[in-house]
């Protein structure tokens, strides 16, 4: 509901100075700050004084709104005197107030200036009676008077304004002292970071000298045992050869000592020999002479003859378990894994007394299988698990020293299960045995070793950690593998683009070979995919095809992916679609 409080008639200048009066001690009533009486007054005051200048005639009508908002309504506003004018009062009042409307329609001549109060407990006491007895004690003031009011109020803006200027100053102080401050601290770590980055440098041009060096001795090492071993084999045939002349009775008959001294000289040629053929394998693995001969290998069979061979070497309250598999044939080196599965099994009936020693075999995935070793022997402890794999290493304990070994066997089983595309791994407790576990591809995935230093690597090759080959051809993946030799540090293969994809998301390569025609899914489509995976959209891509490529086709596969023509595959090919892919320069041919 709202309430006429108060009426100003503006005629004459007298009334613009009585309606500035008026509209500051209703602003002071409300509750106002000086600021805002000031604010309201001159909003009013100019609003009056456009009305006076333009004939008079006019008033203002002060209200109290249920809101408890203050309204001033100055009706008979010269609006239309103004059409087209700078409408100054109009304007001022507007900035100085913000809540300054016309009423609607084309002649409507009345202005409302609102005055809103801030939300406080004592202003609910306000009301029409106390407004206006407060207009009422404002005495209309004269010209000097009311100049002297404006001076003061202008007096009071600038001595406020003057105040946030040296508060700015001073801030503006503080930010550029905190400013030099944060310029001082970061030159410092830059400097910090620079000493750092040159202290990294020199530790990796160290690390890559050191690199250098270790792989210089291995190789030394490994062509020293190569060729100690060939060396010595010779003269310990020679022994076991005459030892065995000697004890044939064709040749002459022996007194009992000599029978024996002979027969101890036999067995020590044979343990001596024993150990130059594991020190020559153990220096074949290290060097990377040892070449797997590839083929599909039914592990029913190795098995069945493993049983069968090591029979007769368990002891008595020892049973021997082979879980013949019914899995399908895998590719890898029929004799060498042969070699460490029996290098593992002599090892668990040799040091287990009561028990089972147990062969088994599993798929871990579609691509992958376990071959497992286990005894309930004396186990190994935990201290000792990590240096079984090290050469001449031999665990401690009465058993071991009834049975002398070299301490070659597991570190050459696990160099030929690398060199084979997997991995050994041992699980033991003391007293409850051991679980020895080798890991495979059911693919050939050759382990194609980059070089180890930058001594050693080819001129111009380009290095690339795992590729893999998508196509649904086995002649071509074969030919692919073989010239990716020296490249690439592992490849696998897949034989479609379902599978391909599958492969991708388990574990991203380094760089893809992929088919364009394909039966499940064309190279196109698996481009696609990558694509739209966050996970695979980096991966370069090398589209392999026998087909000539459409202008739609090269804009799927993007201008980041090389071409390989499959009727132009050469080593010097691969390795310019390699380079290509990664945005590396060309090598050098």
């Amino acid at each position: 509901m709202t309430e006429s409080v108060a009426k100003r008639p503006l005629d004459v200048a007298e009334h613009v100075f009585a309606l500035r009066q008026s509209g500051r001690a209703a602003a002071a009533v409300l509750g106002c700050d000086e600021a805002d009486q000031v604010r309201f007054a001159t909003a009013l005051s100019e609003l009056g004084r456009e009305a006076v200048s333009h004939g008079g005639g006019a008033s203002a009508v002060f209200r109290l709104e249920r809101d408890g908002s203050l309204t001033v309504d100055i009706d008979r506003f010269p609006r239309a005197a103004l059409q087209g004018k700078l409408m100054t009062g109009m304007d001022a009042a507007r900035k100085l107030v913000g809540d300054v409307t016309v009423a609607s329609g084309k002649d409507a001549k009345t202005v409302t200036v609102t005055l809103r109060r801030a939300p406080s407990g004592s202003q609910a006491l306000v009301s029409a009676a106390m407004l206006r007895a407060a207009l009422a004690r404002a005495v209309p003031a004269g010209p000097l008077d009311e100049l002297r009011l404006e001076n003061r109020d202008l007096i009071a803006t600038l001595e406020e304004l003057k105040t946030k200027q040296e508060q700015l100053v001073n801030l503006n102080a503080e930010l550029e002292e905190t400013n030099r401050g944060v310029m001082a601290m970061y030159t410092q770590l830059a400097d910090e970071l620079e000493e750092t980055n040159r202290g990294v440098v020199a530790l990796y041009a160290e690390l890559d000298d050191k690199t250098v060096r270790l792989n210089e001795a291995s190789d030394a090492k490994s062509r020293f045992l190569a060729n100690v071993s060939h060396e010595l084999r010779s003269p310990v045939n020679s022994v076991l050869g005459l030892a065995g002349l000697l004890l044939d009775p064709e040749n002459g008959s022996l007194t009992e000592s000599q029978e024996k001294q002979l027969q101890l000289i036999t067995r020590s040629a044979g343990e001596l020999l024993r150990l130059v053929n594991e020190l020559l394998d153990l220096a074949k693995a290290e060097s990377g002479r040892l070449h797997p001969d590839i083929a599909q290998v039914d592990l029913a069979a190795v098995f069945s003859d493993l049983r069968g061979a090591l029979r007769p070497l368990v002891r008595p309250g020892v049973e021997l378990v082979a879980e013949i598999p019914q899995l399908s044939a895998i590719e890898t080196d029929r004799t060498l894994l042969t070699q460490v599965v029996r290098n593992l099994l002599t090892n668990a009936v040799k040091f287990t007394t009561s028990g089972t020693v147990r062969l088994s075999a599993r798929y871990v995935t579609p691509h992958a299988l376990e071959i497992a070793v286990s005894d309930t022997g004396i186990g190994i402890a935990p201290e000792d698990q990590a240096r079984v794999f090290e050469e001449f290493f031999q665990v401690r304990g009465p058993l071991q020293s009834a049975h002398k070994g070299t301490g070659l066997g597991l570190p050459y089983a696990r160099r030929v299960i690398e060199t084979l595309g997997g991995r050994i791994r041992l699980e033991s407790e003391v007293g409850h045995g051991s679980v020895f576990t080798i890991e495979l591809p059911v693919q050939w995935e050759p382990l194609l070793v980059a070089p180890a230093s930058p001594g050693h690597s080819e001129s111009g090759a380009v290095q690339v950690a795992t590729i893999l080959i998508v196509d649904d051809d086995d002649g071509f993946r074969a030919a692919l593998r073989g010239m990716l030799q020296g490249s690439a540090g592992r490849v696998i293969e897949a034989r479609g683009g379902i599978e391909g994809l599958e492969l991708m998301r388990a574990a991203p390569p380094d760089l893809a070979f992929i088919d364009l025609r394909m039966p499940d899914m064309d190279g196109v489509t698996v481009v696609e995919n990558m694509k739209a995976d966050p996970k695979l959209q980096s991966i370069p891509v090398v589209v392999v095809t026998s087909a000539q490529l459409s202008p739609a086709i090269r804009t799927t596969l993007g201008t980041a992916s090389a071409l390989l023509a499959k009727s132009n595959v050469n080593r010097d090919s691969v390795q310019l679609a390699v380079a290509a892919a990664l945005g590396q320069p060309v090598p050098r041919t």
